[in-house]
């Protein structure tokens, strides 16, 4: 199998579409959404090198179709294992095996964060977490509204709202296009983070 390069923005899957095989991503970036009848829209995780999808592997697993989508968030580099070789992987080549059973725990406890998170955190918690992580090491996030809404499984309304609420707080300066994080420590401690 040769690894394959994929365009930011290519969609890799669609909802009721069949699998074609096991995803392994090499670099870059995979963002799974999830988008409910009334159009409302969550992220449920991303696939990175070293991850794994659960939305594969259920597929793979339980001969079922998609129920989520899947898009290159970034350029990507990944393989495709077809079902064959990968039901063989599983069956016969233990290390492999025990990588994916501990790739899935590892999501099925991300999953588990995130039904705790909608559930049970405020708007703003969830808002100052997602910054946070966006931000990564630097200061400045390149994202809309809309997109932070997903994020946090949210409408753009109410993330706006809040981010509104930030910025009178001096937390963030929205500035067109952009979000500069101006107090970090603070953001970390409504988002219930150690610094």
């Amino acid at each position: 199998m040769s690894a394959m390069q994929v365009p930011a923005g290519t969609v890799l899957f669609r909802p009721d579409a069949e699998c074609t095989g096991f995803v392994v991503v090499h670099r870059g970036s995979v963002k799974v959404s999830l988008t409910a009848e009334n159009g409302r829209e969550i992220v449920l995780y991303r696939v990175r090198p070293g991850g794994i999808c659960l939305q594969t592997f259920g597929c793979l697993v339980n001969g079922s179709r998609y129920s989520a989508e899947g898009v290159a968030e970034t350029d990507l580099e990944l393989e495709v294992i077809p079902v064959g070789e990968f039901r063989r992987r599983v069956a016969e080549d233990a290390p492999f095996r025990e990588q994916l059973f501990s790739a899935v725990a590892a999501r099925f406890a991300d999953l588990e964060r995130l039904v705790e998170d909608v559930a049970l955190s405020s708007v703003a918690e969830r808002l100052a977490r997602a910054l946070l992580r966006l931000a990564g090491d630097g200061p400045v996030i390149d994202a809309t509204h809309e997109a932070l809404a997903t994020e946090i499984g949210s409408a753009r309304a109410v993330v706006s709202r809040q981010l509104g609420a930030f910025q009178r707080d001096g937390l963030i300066e929205i500035t067109r296009g952009h979000i500069t994080l101006r107090n970090r420590a603070d953001l970390q401690a409504l988002a219930h983070l150690a610094e």
